[in-house]
């Protein structure tokens, strides 16, 4: 009896009509069967979120040749809506992306819809990698600028995606961060990172409307320095490819100023309270 042959979901945060998509389930489809159950509409920056407010939609659409599950809902939902109800069986690998925009350090990660899939997809315990390429200031949240070339970024991703299928994923790591330079080519030198704090600062502009009434923007401009090792450094800086490993485990050691935090609130609840 053949070997079945491994299953890869395919997922993003700029929705089923980007082309990112597209290439990264060319990457993916090289090493296993490739299904793309996707947003139907752009979801960039949503996180982590999941909609249990409203009933979500699926639709079917045709990309190149892929059949995409097109889900009326965030990144995560259609993770959770993929593994549990569209796709034949559990995936053997979720990939998300290639998204356009880069996601490095926290600052990003936390934000990310991209990153998020992933991480939804690893909290089942579905191992998970996040692909991203830099593009132009004038393509992020435009959708009339032409989308970049994810050629070369998909060649890189599937080599990755290949040795994951066939070693698994590193010890101690749940998710992969991968993330491009713009101008990424296969012989770009690809560099282990840590993830990095902040890329921006924050900047809220306000304004009137026609009614006198305020309204904010929010944005921030990235920072020109970034610490030595980081992602943001190897991608944005030296123009490196960058793979950062990501652990479900965000808690910090427990210190003893921690210890001594319990202790000194614990004696101060124990002390009786003044009848009022």
């Amino acid at each position: 009896m053949a070997e079945q042959r491994k299953l890869v979901m395919v997922t993003n945060d700029d929705s089923v009509q980007s082309n990112g998509i597209v290439e990264l389930a060319r990457a993916a489809a090289k090493h296993a069967e490739a299904i793309i159950v996707a947003p139907e509409q752009p979801q960039s920056a949503t996180a982590l979120s999941l909609t249990f407010h409203k009933p979500l939609r699926v639709g079917r659409v045709r990309r190149d040749g892929f059949e995409c599950y097109a889900v009326s809902g965030s990144p995560g939902d259609s993770v959770m809506v993929g593994v549990n109800k569209i796709l034949p069986r559990r995936p053997d690998l979720v990939v998300s992306g290639i998204n356009i925009g880069d996601n490095d350090t926290f600052q990003d990660v936390l934000a990310s819809g991209t990153v998020a899939a992933a991480l939804e997809a690893a909290i089942t315990g579905i191992p998970a990698i996040a692909f991203s390429m830099e593009v132009s200031g004038e393509s992020l949240f435009a959708l009339e600028y032409d989308q970049p070339d994810f050629t070369n970024a998909g060649v890189i991703a599937s080599e990755i995606i290949g040795d994951v299928l066939e070693h698994g994923m590193p010890e101690g790591a749940d998710v992969l961060n991968v993330n491009f330079p713009r101008k990424v080519l296969p012989s770009t030198p690809i560099k282990l990172t840590d993830l990095g704090r902040r890329k921006y600062t924050d900047k809220v502009m306000v304004r009137k409307d026609p009614r006198g009434r305020a309204y904010y923007w929010l944005f921030g401009e990235r920072l020109s320095e970034f610490p030595e090792k980081s992602d943001a450094e190897a991608v944005l800086v030296k123009r490196h490819v960058s793979i950062t490993p990501m652990a479900l485990k965000m808690s910090a050691p427990i210190s003893k100023d921690l210890s001594l935090l319990r202790e000194r609130v614990e004696q101060k609840l124990r002390k009786p309270r003044r009848q009022r």
